[in-house]
């Protein structure tokens, strides 16, 4: 391993009894944790969705808050010292890359960090360029930050931790919305820099197979919130993969997603609900990403719309989803789903895209408008004007069949990555819209909230819900791939 003089040390964390119990919850996300991180050591953080794994990683990197934010018992210290004494010492990547993004421009975002730490202007600038360069940034320093897609963000966020030079690197899902090549690239970025800088790395991932050769150790968290498991990767991989699997986690090598295929026959193509002629689209009107695009979304089909980070996925989807006005071209609904409404569906107010179209963000955080998770499943049936007993028994069916109901009561803010997603996809059904668009569905999820969830969209889509998913996943690919969409750079294709 290599290490020059201007090489960060590689830090230390110790665990001790740590527990941490969120402000608006009853119940510890995590308890009794006891752990010792050596200098230099690579630790892949495993568990199933909802276990801690993202509790943990804010800890060591000392940004959970004050007591208003929840309650620590126990100790947990890097390099001896508690993490909000020493944080320049760690250097965080959250699932979230939007809330990390902080300057408008991509070259001054990278360089915050560094300049907070006092780093000379020359070394900042440098540390920048090869910061983007390593972890397959391509664009130039001065491009608008929020001119990125979802997978530009992460990869400038972690460029961002990178340029800090970190002893202790943390990495909460930094490949879950990215392309398969992107998926390499920041793999790679993250070997050769610690292979240079000999950092100390904790990464939090759900798909073992990125990252189970680069690291040396696996702990892996149980849905109790305690250690389920601690050691070398094919020691515990192999002696704990029964109850690994049972747990949720993805196990390589381990059963494979199966879920449902389509049950209902489709001979011929059926009516479109939504048509798009011509389309330009971009976030502003001197940016277009794709034109001249020609989509049809079939009733009671699933659409998957593929293509590398950048293309403008999103940005076609929310323009589909009419959130977004088309820069050319035109978005038409059929006659059944507009039912007396203009064709076009940027037109109708929201209440009018209630039951006809639900889009799911990229970004869950961006949706949520109420302080608990039954409460935010309310929020449709209620401005639907729905009865208690209707508006109950939707609810109560999406907590169960998305494993939400053992967290009704917390604070949406407070939850996983996975709980996250899973809380927004439940909140557009729970209006049961003819045309469900989602963008990134399986992000954060464990084997088994990935099945389940699958299974409730394929048995949606064989009832008539017409479905459109932005995904990088394969296996939802293949589960739910009835059509697809490819974006490229500068073009789209279709394939059956």
């Amino acid at each position: 391993m290599a290490n020059t003089a201007s090489s960060p040390t590689p830090a230390a964390v110790d665990v001790r009894g740590w527990g941490w119990r969120h402000a608006s919850r009853l119940r510890p996300a995590l308890e009794g944790i006891d752990l010792r991180i050596e200098p230099g050591e690579r630790v892949l953080l495993l568990g199933p969705s909802g276990a801690g794994k993202s509790t943990l990683l804010h800890a060591m990197a000392g940004v959970h808050g004050g007591d208003d934010e929840g309650e620590a018992v126990g100790e947990l210290l890097v390099d001896g010292a508690e993490p909000a004494r020493v944080r320049g010492r760690s250097g965080l990547v959250l699932q979230d890359p939007d809330s990390q993004v902080i300057l408008a421009r991509v070259g001054d975002d990278v360089a915050f960090g560094c300049e907070n730490l006092g780093v000379p202007r020359d070394e900042i600038w440098r540390r920048v360029r090869e910061s983007l360069d390593e972890v397959g940034l391509d664009v130039a320093i001065d491009h608008p930050s929020s001119a990125l897609s979802g997978g530009q963000k992460q990869r400038l966020a972690l460029a961002g931790a990178l340029a800090m030079r970190p002893g202790l690197l943390l990495l909460d899902e930094p490949t879950a919305n990215l392309d398969p090549d992107g998926v390499r690239e920041v793999r790679a970025a993250v070997e050769r820099v610690l292979d240079r800088h000999g950092s100390t790395l904790v990464v939090v991932e759900h798909r073992v197979e990125v990252w189970a050769d680069l690291v040396d150790r696996v702990v892996v968290l149980g849905l109790d919130g305690r250690l389920m498991a601690d050691g070398p990767p094919d020691v515990v991989l192999s002696r704990q993969r029964a109850a690994l699997l049972a747990a949720g986690v993805w196990v390589p090598g381990g059963l494979g997603p199966t879920a449902p295929r389509r049950r209902v026959a489709v001979d011929e193509p059926t009516e479109p609900l939504l048509t798009a002629n011509g389309l330009a689209v971009g976030r502003r009107p001197r940016d277009i990403v794709q034109r001249g695009l020609d989509v049809e979304l079939p009733r009671g089909t699933s659409t998957v719309l593929t293509g590398p980070n950048g293309a403008g996925k999103s940005t076609l989807a929310l323009t589909l989803g009419g959130l977004l006005r088309p820069l050319d071209g035109r978005v038409e609904a059929s006659a059944s789903l507009s039912a007396g409404l203009r064709g076009d569906p940027i037109g109708w107010r929201s209440r009018d895209l209630l039951t006809r179209i639900g889009t799911v963000f990229q970004e869950p955080e961006h949706q949520f408008v109420t302080s608990s998770v039954r409460a935010e499943l309310e929020v449709a049936p209620r401005a639907l004007r729905l009865g208690d007993r209707e508006t109950a028994a939707r609810v109560e069916d999406l907590l169960a069949r998305l494993r939400l109901d053992r967290i009704a009561l917390a604070n949406p803010f407070t939850l996983s990555g996975g709980e996250k997603r899973r809380l927004s996809v439940a909140a557009v059904l729970a209006a049961r819209p003819s045309v469900l668009v989602l963008d990134e569905p399986t992000f954060g999820q464990d084997r088994i909230t990935w099945l389940e969830l699958t299974a409730l969209l394929r048995e949606l889509v064989d009832e008539g819900l017409t479905l459109l998913s932005v995904t990088h996943d394969a296996a939802y690919i293949a589960a739910l791939g009835d059509r697809g969409i490819r974006l490229e750079p500068t073009n789209t294709r279709a394939f059956a």
